[in-house]
């Protein structure tokens, strides 16, 4: 097997003013459009290139998605899709969506939502993250096999890490 590497990466702020929005449709607020570049160019500092960005298709999720993809494609042209099973996905769910992407790249980015991605987080590292919070994203690496503690956690980026 290659070295596999994926990161999980919570949507940004969502806004909660529109009370006629559905919970899919909510959009980012000011500071999830501010924090979500913050966070994409850290990304881009650190060389973050997943092959393939796969997103909830819930709107927060995936203006998320559309802004990491802008800020990373560089010279290797990255791949985004939406997943409609992203979307309120048991961390189960998740781990089955990875493994199938992993079939096909070696290098994955998944935008969406807790509690599941914190779930993943958990399983399939040693390191604890008690909440991945918007617009954190964490990064794990596998040498072996994509299972459960075989993960090596990279890094943990979310933005107030560098705001405050």
């Amino acid at each position: 097997m290659h070295k596999k590497i994926l990161y999980l990466a919570r949507h940004a702020k969502s806004d909660w003013h529109d009370a006629r929005l559905s919970d899919l449709q909510r959009p980012l607020n000011p500071r999830g459009k501010e924090d979500a570049p913050l966070i994409a160019n850290i990304l881009k500092a650190r060389s973050v290139t997943p092959q393939l960005i796969l997103s909830s298709p819930a709107t927060r999720a995936k203006e998320t998605a559309k802004i990491y993809h802008k800020t990373l494609n560089g010279s290797k042209e990255i791949e985004l899709r939406f997943d409609k099973r992203i979307y309120e996905a048991s961390s189960i769910t998740l781990l089955f969506l990875i493994e199938e992407a992993f079939q096909e790249v070696d290098s994955l980015m998944v935008v969406g939502h807790n509690p599941a991605l914190t779930t993943v987080n958990e399983l399939l590292t040693n390191a604890s993250i008690y909440n991945l919070v918007t617009a954190s994203v964490v990064g794990i690496e596998f040498e072996e096999i994509v299972a459960a503690n075989k993960g090596k956690q990279l890094f943990f980026e979310y933005p107030k890490k560098y705001t405050q």
